[in-house]
């Protein structure tokens, strides 16, 4: 029962469209995109495999009763890579405020006096 799962151009397309409407995206950034678009299609590809194994956790080997998943495994440090990626492209909220332009604070009515009497 597996899901269709988006193809990485999908991923890549849609990606530098999230950037253009964001107003971060630079044509130089194709290589990270590629690769952040790579590490997605096989977040969704591990994680439909992961899905289809019963979300199994842990794996029995002859050493041990049990270790974790290698699927689990890979999955956990392709989410820390996607949010390093994320980050790195200007996706995610937190990494994307520097972007944000703020209003400059407005001056108390004081300094405004100040301002205008040439005392500041």
């Amino acid at each position: 029962m597996s899901k269709a799962l988006p193809s990485k151009d999908t991923i890549k397309r849609r990606t530098i469209k999230r950037m253009k409407e964001l107003g971060v995206y630079k044509v130089q950034y194709t290589q990270l995109i590629d690769v952040f678009s790579d590490m997605l299609h096989q977040y969704n590809y591990l994680t439909n495999e992961f899905e289809e194994s019963g979300y199994q956790v842990m794996i029995e080997t002859e050493k041990s009763d049990g270790k974790k998943s290698p699927i689990l495994a890979t999955l956990e440090n392709l989410r820390k890579d996607i949010g390093v990626y994320s980050d790195k492209l200007m996706l995610n909220p937190k990494s994307n405020n520097s972007g944000v332009k703020k209003e400059p604070p407005k001056q108390s009515a004081f300094a405004q006096f100040l301002n205008q009497s040439g005392s500041g």
